[in-house]
């Protein structure tokens, strides 16, 4: 997927957005975006998906890929779904939002995802659906670096802002069901 000659922000542009992200809504927020990864590089954006409890996000390749961090290289049971700011991601795309689904996360949502409002065990509804926040960290890539910038990568991943995880969240599904683009997120 090409990422063309797209615009990648400063740490002084990127550190300018944190009040805006801080500011996300703590409990009812807004899917923004779902997509799905159905092949290496390539990114399909859904209206509707399946959230199922052994598939994830129904065709997206999460099982595939396996994890490095499960001792067999299966598929990690808690990192089932990656789940990303939409406020971050905007700031990070530089408000290009077609570039938003480049981060390789499957929920772009704008809801306060730090530690402090939503520690592991928190349970979300959306849609039909309910996923849990789990322990396992979210981190950026070198894929992420090459879509975003080094900037970009050190802003998410920095020690001073790690609390915010502004790279996102791992969840996996506790209640299989439906979710479209626009429903509630709510925690709870």
């Amino acid at each position: 997927m090409a990422t063309g000659l797209a615009k990648q922000l400063t740490t002084k542009e990127l550190e300018a957005g944190l009040d805006l992200i801080r500011r996300a809504p703590s409990s009812d927020g807004v899917v923004e975006l779902i997509v799905r990864r159905p092949a290496e590089g390539e990114r399909e954006v859904l209206e509707e998906g399946e959230l199922d409890l052994v598939e994830g996000l129904v065709g997206d390749t999460w099982r595939a890929r396996g994890s490095r961090r499960t001792a067999d290289g299966s598929a990690h049971p808690d990192m089932q779904l990656n789940v990303m700011s939409a406020r971050v991601v905007d700031l990070v795309a530089a408000g290009e939002r077609e570039r938003w689904r480049l981060a390789g996360d499957q929920l772009y949502v704008d809801l306060d995802l730090s530690e402090a409002n939503l520690p592991p065990g928190t349970r979300l509804a959306l849609g039909s659906a309910v996923i849990e926040v789990t322990a396992e960290p979210h981190t950026g890539c070198a894929k992420f670096v090459a879509r975003f910038g080094a900037d970009a990568h050190r802003f998410v991943n920095t020690k001073a802002h790690r609390h915010l995880r502004l790279r996102g969240l791992n969840a996996k599904v506790v209640e299989p069901g439906t979710v479209c683009r626009g429903d509630t997120i709510r925690k709870f």
